[in-house]
């Protein structure tokens, strides 16, 4: 079973310094359809104005994922930690029982645009945790998160695995899916056609009860893949 979810139709939030659309229900913007997928709970695609961004603020009980596209994040948070963040790589925040950050557009010229991403974790407390790490940009599925960091990845307090896709124009590429599992795709750049829909930047297709998935791009491909409990 397959659900495209079109860029135009996410929700939309403009506060002058921060242009950000939701693929789910977020702030503001609640749809009852759109509460998230599995364990996947935000994915919202923000442009920060030069020299602005998120004031120190809390979370609790959260897997909090960034990637950069354009620009760079300073990053600053109660438990010590203070990066920057700059396009390409991944940072991921556990909230734990509890953790206040900050997160702001580290040039004064230019936007900053990123992807910001929840997902729900299957433990709950602990101590927060904070990991950064750039994966590069190797044709195919790269593993960025899982459960036990297998092959380098960033470890996740959740049972699920997210990909990056990339893939060059003409390009074919199965997917894996293991009965009983989810998966979720967010298109970054490029066309991406699966199962007859076809995807442009900014569409998610939601994926359940199939185990046999292939894609094609047209264009230069980037793409999130979540495999999901």
């Amino acid at each position: 079973m397959f659900e495209l979810r079109k860029a135009q139709q996410r929700g939309k939030a403009d506060f002058g310094w921060l242009q950000s659309y939701h693929s789910f229900s977020f702030a503001s913007y609640y749809d009852p359809a759109q509460m998230g997928f599995s364990a996947l709970r935000v994915i919202n695609d923000d442009t920060v104005a030069p020299g602005a961004g998120f004031d120190t603020h809390g979370h609790k009980d959260m897997e909090i994922l960034s990637l950069v596209l354009e620009g760079n994040i300073a990053h600053k948070d109660s438990a010590g930690n203070t990066e920057v963040l700059p396009a390409g790589e991944f940072q991921l925040m556990s909230a734990g029982r509890g953790i206040y950050h900050s997160e702001f557009n580290a040039s004064a010229t230019e936007p900053l645009k990123f992807l910001q991403i929840w997902l729900q974790p299957n433990q709950l407390g602990g101590a927060p945790g904070y990991q950064q790490k750039a994966f590069g940009q190797r044709e195919g599925l790269t593993l960025i998160l899982s459960p036990d960091g297998r092959d380098g990845s960033l470890t996740l307090r959740q049972d699920a695995l997210l990909y990056q896709l990339i893939l060059a124009d003409g390009a074919q590429h199965s997917l894996p899916l293991a009965v009983g599992r989810k998966l979720y795709l967010h298109l970054i750049s490029g066309e991406l056609n699966m199962a007859g829909y076809k995807l442009q930047p900014g569409d998610g297709i939601k994926v359940s009860d199939e185990t046999q998935l292939s894609v094609s791009a047209s264009g230069a491909v980037k793409a999130l893949v979540f495999d999901l409990p």
